[in-house]
């Protein structure tokens, strides 16, 4: 017997007090439910969730069942013995009648008893991530009513504040997984590393937040993880900086300047200044060489990556550090941190590209005193739009030759480095390989949360519930689609599509203003849909197509300027606007 419902939502607020974000148990019914030929009942609740089961039995029945709740499936049964840290709990509860009650998954030490992990409310009862369950020993069928999965959602999440459509349907496959992720991994009320440790680190926090951002309207949750990791960091070099870019993002964001100045004293603790020689270059001792300077995890992704006292990946990061400081005390006015912050900028920025970058080969080593260049040591200086204009060219080509020799967390980079330097069709190639290092290949094995690593054989102690590997929630609506805020919240926007090969896009990108919704169309000419909210205008950079000659508005002719691949539109649009490059 199957049984096939669509999912409802019954919300219970939760109050918890000073853990985190507001957070419930939102009740999720089965989507369906077998009775396989020895009895037991299986039950599909469609997606993975971290929660827990209400079971309400029929009047009189009694003994004692046993279930099964897993992430994975194996021989269409759950999978009892799942690699790494793929989660499976067996559960034995004895019936009293038609007395409703509450099946929790077993406890994990690692992650409700070390210090460091995010607990969540003790009233909910034990929650931890799964997707299917078996029951032995219930007697006769058991119906849709009787068993409700109890699963944990950020209480602002709004399913309808974000959407994506293309061309491509493995694309907006890849969207659906990564914008379910950012949404199922909120259950702790910050940003955790998945189920495993569920502990905030700063490079996961700052890939959540990105994609929290383009999936959704919520801004606390970003924030409250902000604040946990200020006052509990985590220990590797790059990630410090990644609290500079949360801030940064915050405020690109919000434009908040009353949330950034509170903060803004506190982030200078987050620059790599103490570490730096006297031409600007940041020093690592050996301890920071062995252990501390991560360049990519795990390390079998660092692709051969030569290791240095001076690192080009973490002095990337300090350079962007540094710029993104120096935007921040202007915009707080405080000039003479600025002024100060531009120049420590400069001289590193002049150092980095006399001491690491290799004329040679026209790449850029791993670190001074090596001639070894990884695709790290360039995709991070491209993303950071590091690289001097002339040498972009060859930057480009070195790292697309290397393809996706990089983990899920710095693909996030990689990609953005890609979309930045007119290689989105080899972009959205690197999404969709058919290999076991893309996102298809994700959707493909079945999972319905990105993972922690590409494959298992990657990291064997991966677990299924990892946004870090949710990077094209963001990547799809900022370049594909291609809006951006151009000023501090969104009073300003930059739409600069990134169509690659595909035919058509559509998408609804949220704002603390409202959302901005656009359709494109790629063919003889590139035709696009823009609709503004309120207080939001637009500077349009569009695809320019090979037999182009300009650019029309609503139907006319509008001043625009060739340059390079793109059409730049003089005039700023608001409101709803029509415009065709011809």
């Amino acid at each position: 017997m199957k049984f096939f419902s669509p999912i409802f939502y019954i919300t219970l607020f939760i109050p918890i007090g000073a853990l985190a974000a507001p957070t419930r148990l939102v009740d999720e019914a089965p989507v369906t439910i077998t009775q396989l030929p020895d009895g037991t009942q299986l039950v599909d609740f469609g997606k993975v969730a971290f929660g827990n089961l209400r079971l309400t039995p029929a009047a009189g029945a009694a003994g004692e069942i046993t279930l099964h709740l897993g992430e994975a499936m194996a021989k269409n049964r759950v999978d009892r013995k799942p690699p790494g840290s793929v989660r499976y709990s067996t559960v034995k509860i004895t019936l009293n009648g038609s007395t409703p009650l509450i099946a929790a998954p077993t406890a994990d030490s690692r992650n409700t008893k070390q210090p460091a992990a995010v607990l969540t409310p003790a009233d909910w009862g034990v929650i931890a991530p799964f997707r299917w369950v078996e029951i032995e020993g219930w007697k006769g069928k058991l119906r849709p009513e009787q068993i409700t999965r109890r699963s944990a959602f950020l209480t602002a999440w709004d399913d309808k504040a974000a959407s994506f459509t293309c061309s491509d349907p493995l694309l907006n496959q890849i969207w659906d997984l990564c914008k379910y992720s950012i949404k199922a991994t909120t259950f702790a009320g910050v940003y955790v590393d998945g189920d495993r440790e569920r502990i905030p680190y700063e490079a996961d926090a700052y890939l959540n937040q990105i994609s929290h951002y383009a999936s959704d309207s919520d801004i606390q949750i970003a924030r409250d993880t902000f604040d946990h990791l200020m006052k509990s960091p985590t220990w590797p070099t790059e990630w410090a900086s990644h609290l500079i870019f949360m801030a940064h993002a915050d405020f690109m964001h919000t434009g908040d300047k009353v949330w950034l100045s509170s903060r803004y004293e506190s982030l200078k603790s987050k620059l790599l200044l103490t570490r730096t020689r006297p031409d600007g270059l940041v020093l690592s001792n050996a301890k920071q060489v062995k252990r501390d300077d991560i360049v990519d995890w795990p390390q079998a992704e660092r692709d051969g990556y030569v290791f240095t006292p001076i690192n080009t990946v973490v002095n990337a990061f300090h350079l962007r550090t540094l710029h993104l400081m120096t935007e921040m005390a202007k915009a707080l006015g405080n000039e003479p941190d600025a002024t100060r912050y531009a120049t420590l900028e400069e001289q590193a920025f002049s150092s980095f590209q006399k001491i690491l970058f290799n004329p040679t080969t026209k790449t850029y080593r791993d670190g001074e005193g090596t001639d070894h260049s990884s695709q790290h040591a360039n995709l991070f200086p491209l993303a950071f739009q590091l690289v001097p204009e002339e040498h972009r060219p060859a930057v480009t080509a070195f790292v697309l030759k290397r393809k996706m020799a990089c983990s899920v967390y710095a693909a996030q980079y990689l990609l953005e480095g890609l979309f930045m330097n007119d290689a989105s069709t080899e972009a959205i190639s690197l999404i969709t390989a058919a290999n076991d290092r893309s996102w298809k290949h994700m959707v493909e094995s079945g999972t319905t949360i990105t993972w922690e690593a590409w494959d298992q054989k990657y990291k064997s102690n991966q677990d299924w519930n990892h946004a870090w590997g949710a990077a094209p929630a963001n990547l799809l609506p900022r370049f594909l689609i291609g809006a951006a805020p151009l000023s501090p919240g969104w009073n300003r926007a930059l739409i600069r599509p990134h169509p690659g090969a595909l035919k058509s896009a559509e998408g609804k990108i949220p704002t603390p203003r409202g959302p901005i919704q656009i359709l494109w169309k790629n063919d003889s000419t590139f035709k696009i849909s823009v609709k503004l909210p309120p207080g939001i205008s637009a500077k349009l950079e569009l695809p320019a197509t090979p037999a182009s000659k300009g650019v029309t508005l609503d139907g006319k002719s509008t001043p625009a300027t060739r340059s390079g691949s793109r059409w730049l539109v003089t005039q700023e649009v608001t409101g709803s606007a029509t415009l065709e490059v011809k």
